[in-house]
């Protein structure tokens, strides 16, 4: 008998976190939760306030030969992995010839490539009913002066799961992408080692709690794309309809 699981990437800290605890809290019929980050002690101390089994995976997932255990994990316990979270990722706000390459290549490296191999690692082991939600960003809408790696990122996540979806859509699993503003979170923490973010992005801040508690439910009603709060829905609307041209001007011009 296949074992029912769920998979969450990011999940030591911010968002995955925040995902581990509200699936723990609110589905049924898991026979497991695995748990996947780098940070041992941090899965630890999570897992130790799950109702859920937890499975601790110490995992760097930009590295080949972790996607590969973790593809022979999945294929000797006979699992069917009813959600996957792809929730790692990282930004770092500077301009293009001011960050570090390593920095920026990282970026790629976790947000798309590593995005892509769990995903398609996973796919095997999922049917009928199956979720995936992906973790974008609002700033997948247009592109990002100060912010151009990391917007670019997660546009191709965006891309991605929209695809995905058609993909997918007969096999009857479905693909959210989640797209919230500035959440608060350590996100920050790193992103602003190098310049800050504009003032006005910190006025829409929002916790993880309402970014996830939406994703879920949208994740449920079989929704493409989940936008957390009103000023970013707005934002996604007016992307639409202006030139992403005179965005990105704008955007300059606000950084001074």
């Amino acid at each position: 008998m296949a074992k029912s699981i769920v998979i969450i990437t990011g999940a030591s800290s911010g968002i995955g976190m925040e995902f581990a605890l509200q699936i723990d809290a609110h589905l049924r019929k898991t026979d497991e939760i695995w748990l996947i980050a780098r940070n041992r002690q941090k899965l630890k101390t999570l897992a130790s306030q799950m109702r859920n089994n937890a499975r601790i995976l110490t995992m760097d997932i930009t590295v080949g030969a972790q996607i590969d255990r973790l593809r022979d994990m999945l294929a000797e316990e006979h699992c069917r992995i009813r959600m996957l979270v792809n929730s790692a990722g990282y930004g770092i706000i500077g301009d293009v010839a001011e960050l570090r390459l390593q920095e920026q290549t990282g970026m790629v490296q976790l947000n798309c490539e590593a995005l892509t191999a769990v995903t398609r690692c996973c796919l095997p082991y999922m049917s009928r009913g199956s979720r995936i939600i992906q973790m974008a960003s609002s700033a997948a809408f247009v592109a990002q002066p100060g912010f151009a790696v990391y917007a670019a990122t997660k546009a191709y996540v965006d891309s991605f799961s929209l695809a995905l979806r058609q993909e997918l859509k007969e096999r009857k699993i479905y693909v959210t992408s989640v797209c919230p503003g500035p959440v608060d979170t350590p996100f920050f923490d790193m992103a602003e080692k190098h310049g800050s973010t504009l003032s006005v992005k910190k006025l829409t801040l929002v916790s993880p709690e309402q970014v996830v508690q939406k994703a879920l439910r949208d994740s449920c009603h079989k929704r493409t794309r989940s936008v957390c709060s009103l000023p970013i829905q707005a934002f996604e609307a007016l992307c639409k309809v202006l030139p992403h041209t005179l965005i990105t001007a704008v955007i300059r011009w606000l950084q001074g």
